[in-house]
């Protein structure tokens, strides 16, 4: 590939909050980038651990950080402020606990600039890291008893992380329309609302002020993002190769901070937005029943 100075810069914006336990592996993976002319703006959201040290540290030996403190204001806004800081020609987006796989970046670009495309969506792996082990009460502890729950906990639970790769559409470009088509067959989906499977052509962003994260929903604002981004894209291009790690948290907002309550009145707001998308398409009438079914869909992760 061309040297550095001929590469386009790429923004990668990284949110932190709490992150201790994943930061270190999560910079690693974004500074082992076989794709070397990268802005990576590690922006700390107020973390109350040893985040912001970590990346303190990071900064110190990698030209290519420029981190940001700032009072806690929540990953919405913490990554709009990335979006006005981000001088690359793309946009990359990584959480804070997750991992680039190697060559994503470079992969992404490649694929960017041959096919002049605004927007790469790739496949991703989810990845669920074995269950904790429950410690047993001391009474039973080192007994006979203790023994046997321990055996059957052995079979129970699996003992090893487990890596599954999604993704719904085949390699290949796609005209906007043919995007437009695809997304809606599968509308909740982590693949196409989510920011961090995606490479988007940063010129957009910059030239139209209401493509930005909703900092009113207190979840799916990177789904917000997306819609808003596409109704400006025109040209797409598909990966099939899988360019991310998502690590399944239990204890992430996706799965203790959610009811059904909350999920219908955000996806509600945001159905406004599909809707208004597709009808710029002229293709609202012929798919608004797969719109609206959106408000009950599953997601895949």
């Amino acid at each position: 590939m061309e040297n550095r100075v001929q590469q386009p810069l790429v923004s990668i914006i990284v949110p932190i909050y709490n992150a201790k336990k994943h930061i270190a592996r999560c910079v690693e993976s974004i500074r082992s980038q076989d794709y070397p002319n990268l802005e990576i703006l590690l922006l700390n959201d107020g973390s109350r651990d040893v985040s912001l040290q970590v990346c303190q540290m990071y900064e110190k030996v990698d030209s290519r950080i420029c981190l940001v403190d700032k009072a806690n204001s929540g990953v919405a806004a913490t990554r709009n402020l990335g979006l006005k800081l981000a001088g690359g020609k793309y946009l990359q987006f990584v959480d804070a606990d997750d991992t680039l796989q190697p060559g994503a970046t470079r992969l992404m670009v490649e694929k960017a600039e041959q096919y002049a495309a605004d927007l790469v969506i790739a496949h991703y792996n989810r990845v669920t890291p074995p269950p904790q082990r429950p410690a047993l009460p001391r009474v039973v502890r080192d007994t006979p008893l203790g023994e046997k729950v321990d055996e059957t906990i052995d079979r129970l639970l699996p003992d090893e992380t487990r890596i599954k790769t999604f993704g719904f559409l085949p390699e290949g470009f796609l005209t906007k329309e043919q995007f437009a088509r695809r997304l809606i067959q599968e509308p909740a989906s982590f693949y196409y609302g989510v920011m961090w499977n995606k490479l988007y052509r940063a010129d957009i962003v910059r030239r139209h002020p209401d493509v930005k994260c909703s900092e009113q929903l207190n979840w799916s604002e990177d789904l917000y993002f997306n819609l808003s981004f596409v109704r400006y894209a025109q040209r797409f291009y598909a990966l099939a190769t899988p360019v991310y790690n998502y690590l399944q948290n239990p204890d992430s907002i996706c799965h203790t901070g959610l009811n059904p309550v909350n999920v219908v009145t955000t996806r509600t707001t945001l159905l406004k937005y599909y809707k208004e998308l597709y009808e710029s398409l002229g293709l609202y009438e012929q798919y608004k029943h797969q719109i609206h079914k959106y408000l009950f869909a599953q997601a895949e992760s």
